[in-house]
């Protein structure tokens, strides 16, 4: 058997889940194979970019790591998973050099378009093991075109941490080394709250606490969202707006300019953007690209709730939910099952990567559009 080929083909040959209650059983996840690497990434002082009102440019930085994983390998399915102010992934060995250099060139990028400063890191899955952790995966399907990957173990959350302890650097990019963000974007309006609160929630379990038990945790967790809309999901049965000219117009000018004229880059996005603007409004079907059914896709596609080491969500829920939501939570972190962080907001947002608008296998990243995950995350800490 080509051990090389199994690794590569692993993440795809997992059964995926369409319950997402059944990610909260450790028993719905596989171990990654010995020998595979762990890349993280994480904007430094994201804390300072929310107050100062960049966030949508954080969040655009995140996910730029993983528009650059998915171009370098082609198209090749992977296990990645968003963070707000970062991302992370898993690939086999036999990727790890491109991964390497892919993660340093959006790390150059963040800097020399946004001033931003990205830590990355690399480290072999043996080295997470070696340490007391593990990392676990899980495919759920949130459509009929995309599935997310779920992670649990404890593994990315230490590899996380060795990364900003400045372990596990990859080397710096070469000059004028530009990453390949095709599909990045980030066209839809903001998506204000139905019911008064887009709640951005991160629930982690304490140190010493058996997974079996933060499940039991979780399962009520859940259970007290399922009588909203959707299940909370910020896009609920609606899909998201579009307004002209969008708002990420320039951030998405800067991922795509590569070396060119940036001016020239946001003209191209603003006529793109205004021809998909025209074609949602009337209906309209060009070449065969059904701009509704896009947009209906997106909502579908969009991933509002995720276990990485914990759950986290985004949640459109009204002021008595939120409520019931944090006195359960607070219970929870009194018993010692869980620590906790929490993050209001008027709205949510999208950041996308849309490999073709000719099929459905686009992926739309749901964060809180004022703090969201990174906010929530600082309320974790203190």
């Amino acid at each position: 058997m080509d051990t090389a080929n199994t690794d590569v083909s692993f993440y795809k040959s997992l059964t995926t889940y369409s319950d997402f209650a059944e990610l909260s059983d450790s028993g719905s996840y596989s171990p990654l194979p010995d020998d595979w690497w762990i890349g993280t990434s994480d904007v430094r002082g994201s804390t300072k970019a929310v107050e100062d009102g960049q966030y949508k440019t954080v969040n655009m930085i995140g996910a730029a790591v993983i528009s650059a994983q998915i171009n370098t390998h082609r198209g090749a399915s992977f296990p990645y998973i968003f963070g707000g102010d970062g991302a992370s992934f898993a690939i086999p060995p036999s990727w790890k050099d491109r991964a390497s250099d892919a993660l340093a060139a959006v790390r150059l990028w963040a800097h020399e378009e946004f001033g931003m400063e990205l830590r990355v890191g690399m480290v072999p899955l043996s080295r997470v093991r070696a340490a007391g952790f593990d990392v676990k995966v899980a495919r759920f399907q949130a459509s009929e075109g995309v599935d997310y990957a779920m992670f649990f173990g404890g593994g990315l959350n230490w590899a996380e941490m060795q990364m900003k302890a400045g372990e596990h650097a990859v080397p710096e990019a070469a000059p004028g080394s530009t990453p390949d963000l095709t599909g990045l974007s980030c066209r839809w309006s903001h998506m204000p709250s139905k019911n008064g609160v887009i709640l951005s929630m991160i629930v982690m379990p304490k140190d010493d606490v058996a997974w079996p038990r933060f499940t039991q945790f979780v399962s009520r967790l859940l259970d007290r969202i399922s009588h909203l809309e959707a299940n909370g999901h910020p896009a609920g049965n609606e899909p998201p707006g579009i307004s002209w000219p969008p708002a990420g117009a320039t951030l998405e000018a800067h991922a795509q300019r590569g070396q060119g004229s940036l001016g020239k880059a946001r003209r191209k996005a603003l006529f793109e953007s205004f021809l998909a603007w025209v074609l949602i409004k009337t209906g309209l079907k060009v070449g065969g690209f059904d701009a509704r059914r896009y947009r209906r896709m997106v909502g579908e596609n969009a991933d509002f709730r995720k276990f990485e080491d914990g759950l986290k969500m985004t949640l459109d829920c009204d002021s008595a939910t939120e409520a019931d939501l944090r006195s359960l939570l607070e219970d929870g972190a009194k018993d010692g099952i869980i620590q906790f962080g929490l993050h209001t907001q008027s709205e949510a947002m999208l950041t996308c990567i849309v490999p073709s608008i000719m099929e459905d296998n686009h992926v739309h990243f749901v964060d809180g559009a004022s703090g969201g995950y990174t906010a929530a995350s600082r309320f974790l800490k203190t």
